[in-house]
């Protein structure tokens, strides 16, 4: 399987990126951005892994997430393809209605 961004969670992982780097600084800023990274590589062997995304913007259109801190990685698998697309990165602490893909 290959795993491919779209262009709305490349633009919020920067947006989290450089939140923690304001807030928090540049060592906190690489570590989480790190953490969504190598946690998203754990669906290269196992795509399957996180749960089917129950949100009302996206129920029953094939999206699963993964936990990792205060963010939800929505992604969805393109299996005859080979491919997972990571949708978007949504912060938890947010409102979930306002989760977009």
């Amino acid at each position: 399987m290959k795993l491919f961004w779209s262009e709305l969670a490349k633009r919020q992982l920067k947006e989290i990126h450089a939140y923690y780097q304001e807030k928090a600084g540049v060592k906190v800023a690489k570590s989480v951005k790190e953490k969504l990274l190598r946690k998203t590589k754990v669906l290269i062997e196992n795509a399957e892994i996180g749960q089917v995304e129950e949100n009302l913007s996206v129920k029953g259109r094939g999206f699963r997430y993964l936990i990792e801190g205060h963010h939800k990685v929505v992604y969805k698998v393109y299996g005859s393809h080979g491919v997972i697309l990571i949708a978007a990165v949504f912060d938890t602490r947010r409102n979930p209605s306002n989760l977009r893909v």
